[in-house]
């Protein structure tokens, strides 16, 4: 028993004898019984009674240094040599036996002292606690000793494994634990000294690796290798590394595998990423992009290359088709480009699969597919812009007389209109749509009105309602038209003498949908003439605020002409109809008296008695009997013509309207600048040159691109309109005038 009244070097020694000493020896692995409650609570009481010697002062703080000395007496002579003795493996785990040993000297003696936490300590909080203090002696005793060593001898073991060796990760688990335990009172030891050690040894290890692999493996043998030691870094973390440790180890591996030798794998010869798109290498594709997609900016290496790959193949099939076009005739042109139109959407759902399949439809190549489409989207093709081949292809698949079934065709508009979203000038796209809708309709070249509506739909879902306004409108027009062809003919039935003796149909179209086209004031031969007023009087009877402008360069007849062999039925134009009715009257007639009696212009009359006169069916004979029509000629109707049909179609030679489509384009985009420039600046009041480009390109980009030197050229237009103004004091500055 110790005595109740002693000096603070008295109660020590029995606290030494013991309990310390006691505790030392179960450490130190002798046979020696644990501490029962009663010894605990009697070495307790000996710390309270060295601390409270009343009617002396407080003793805690010397027991508080005691405390202290006990680690050093015992770690100096005894901990630290049985470590630094050791070497490899067997160190680390002497070392992690100690710092157990030593846990349960902290818990042990914590419980002797705890009086010093509950009363001295709470007074002192810039103090450590027992328990900090513990470890504190450790790491400053041992740790700054051998603590070097031991992280050398973890990273060793941890390459060993990564070389294929077996290694004890229960001792690299246990190691790494003391690490952060040992940290937790002071500096980060785990991180600021292991992890910061290992991770450079780590970069510098796969930096060798990547040197050899990337000059023996193909590209995909590396990224296999590249895969699986990722995998096994992240196994590595989970059985033995604090899981913060992951993401700054697998950086570090993905940094030297990847990022590092990025330009040479994915530009190998033979195995590239070109080569495996090439080859479709679906699974190897799929790895690479699983690889680099966890890497920061680190798919825009590859959707750069990937852009130039699709750019590369969609350009070739343009040469190819531009290459064909020039090698043949005109005739076989359009057919060229209607090949190059089903490659390039046979081009655009292969990589619109890769791209949703294999890149899990990443913004990335989805931005890097639509550039690319954009730039050989938009070349020229035989001089026939983009705009134009699109506008073809759609009038070729819509047309009447093809082979596909329903599905087929909706599946083939549905491919094609995709394409549109990559073709700059849509306003053009638009214009030749509406000159190829209007002949389908009017002409009834159809094949289907269900598929007419099916790609307006497309179209409007793709570029918005005012895109397809006036092409729905073109396409109501007509269902309304046949409307009105019934109720004329219910009309002629009702009033018998209103018939003009001759079947006739009339289309009324509502002009602000349709295209422009030239009206003449055609003087019709007098049965044709009747036709046209009988209509007339019927539609007023219909509404009194709408007045008819007819357009007799879309009409077509049907006549009989009797030749001295039989009769043949000729199916030809408006213009062509009248000509030959003059023939009814007259055996011959020069070309100045046919220009008299019809009114027309002299191109359009040359047009005319080309077809009828020295084309295919020579219905007129001319004199001089030579292949132009001159001003000087005469005709006469040729009794003689025969074939072997009964019914003919005589065409009148196609005028070619592209210039003036792209004309009538041109002049609506000056309109449309303007009116975005107006809008602009009525929103803005004040605005700079530069800005003011920018915001109008972005506003008009939707429909075509426009030229910067005609935005600048309107605007100047504009200024002399009194619509803008310049700022004195800064002519880049622009105000609105209201």
């Amino acid at each position: 028993m110790v005595p109740k009244t002693f000096t603070v070097e008295e109660g020590w020694e029995y606290l030494k004898n013991n309990g310390i000493l006691k505790l030392i020896r179960i450490l130190e692995g002798r046979s020696e019984p644990s501490f029962t409650i009663a010894e605990s609570m009697m070495l307790y009481t000996t710390v309270y009674n060295m601390c409270n010697q009343h009617p002396r002062p407080d003793n805690s703080e010397k027991v508080y240094k005691k405390y202290q000395e006990v680690f050093e007496e015992y770690i100096i002579p005894k901990v630290l040599p049985s470590i630094k003795e050791k070497h490899g493996e067997i160190m680390l785990m002497e070392l992690v036996k100690r710092w157990v040993n030593h846990k349960i000297m902290i818990r042990w003696l914590s419980r002797f002292f705890e009086y010093l936490s509950r009363s001295y300590l709470v007074k002192k909080l810039d103090f450590s606690s027992l328990e900090e203090l513990g470890v504190k002696h450790f790491r400053n005793l041992v740790y700054l000793e051998v603590g070097r060593n031991a992280i050398d001898v973890v990273i060793t073991l941890i390459n060993k494994e990564r070389e294929g060796q077996q290694i004890d990760r229960g001792l690299l688990k246990n190691v790494s634990d003391f690490f952060i335990e040992i940290g937790s009172v002071c500096i980060n030891c785990y991180e600021m000294d292991f992890e910061a050690l290992m991770l450079q040894d780590t970069s510098e290890y796969y930096s060798r690796k990547a040197s050899k692999w990337i000059v023996e493996d193909s590209c995909p043998d590396y990224m296999l290798k590249a895969e699986e030691c990722l995998k096994r870094e992240r196994d590595r973390v989970f059985h033995y590394m604090h899981p913060s440790t992951e993401k700054k180890l697998v950086e570090k591996v993905q940094h030297e595998l990847l990022m590092v030798k990025s330009k040479q794998l994915l530009e190998k010869e033979c195995s590239g990423f070109c080569a495996l798109l090439r080859e479709e290498k679906v699974e190897d594709l799929s790895r690479m992009y699983r690889l680099y997609h966890e890497i920061p900016q680190g798919l825009e290496n590859i959707a750069s290359i990937y852009k130039e790959h699709i750019t590369g193949e969609g350009t070739a099939l343009v040469k190819e088709a531009e290459d064909a076009a020039t090698n043949q005739d005109a005739s076989k042109v359009g057919v060229q480009e209607q090949v190059l139109i089903r490659k390039i959407t046979k081009l655009l759902d292969k990589y619109v699969a890769q791209v949703n399949d294999l890149f899990s439809n990443h913004s990335l190549f989805n931005k890097a597919l639509k550039e690319a489409f954009e730039v050989f989207c938009n070349k020229t093709v035989a001089g026939r812009s983009s705009a134009e081949l699109l506008a073809a292809s759609c009038d070729n698949i819509l047309h009447k007389g093809g082979n596909e079934s329903d599905e087929d065709i909706e599946e083939t508009l549905e491919k094609v209109v995709k394409l549109l979203a990559f073709i700059y000038d849509k306003d053009l796209f638009a214009e030749f749509y509406r000159k190829k809708l209007a002949r389908r309709l009017l002409f009834d070249r159809g094949a289907n009105e269900d598929h007419e509506k099916s790609i307006l739909s497309k179209m409007k879902q793709q570029c918005g309602g005012l895109f397809t306004s006036k092409m729905e409108g073109m396409v109501t027009d007509i269902i309304l038209a046949r409307e009105y062809q019934t109720k004329s003919v219910e009309y002629l039935r009702s009033n018998s003498n209103a018939n003009p003796g001759i079947d006739f149909s009339v289309t009324v179209l509502t002009s602000g949908f349709w295209p422009t086209y030239k009206s003449f004031n055609l003087s019709l031969p007098t049965e044709m003439a009747k036709c046209v007023q009988v209509f007339k009087d019927f539609y007023d009877t219909q509404t009194k605020h709408r007045r008819l402008t007819w357009i007799y360069s879309l009409g077509t007849c049907n006549i009989n002409a009797k030749f001295e062999t039989k009769t043949i039925e000729l199916i030809v134009s408006t213009y062509q109809a009248a000509a030959l009715v003059l023939f009814n009257s007259s055996d011959r007639l020069s070309f100045s008296e046919i220009r008299t009696q019809l009114n027309l212009t002299d191109d359009d009359l040359v047009r005319l008695l080309h077809s009828l006169s020295c084309a295919k069916y020579k219905i007129l004979k001319k004199d001089p009997n030579t292949k132009t029509i001159s001003p000087t000629d005469n005709f006469e109707f040729n009794y003689k013509f025969t074939d072997r049909m009964r019914r003919i179609k005589i065409p009148v030679p196609p005028v070619d309207e592209r210039k003036k489509v792209i004309e009538a384009v041109d002049k609506d985009r000056r309109y449309t600048i303007d009116a975005a420039i107006v809008r602009i600046m009525k929103s803005r009041k004040v605005l700079e040159l530069q800005k003011l480009v920018i915001e109008c390109v972005e506003q008009l980009s939707n429909m075509f691109k426009p030229d910067i030197k005609l935005i600048k050229k309107r605007i100047e237009d504009l200024i002399t309109r009194d619509f803008l103004e310049r700022d004195q004091d800064n002519p880049s500055m622009f105000k609105y005038l209201a």
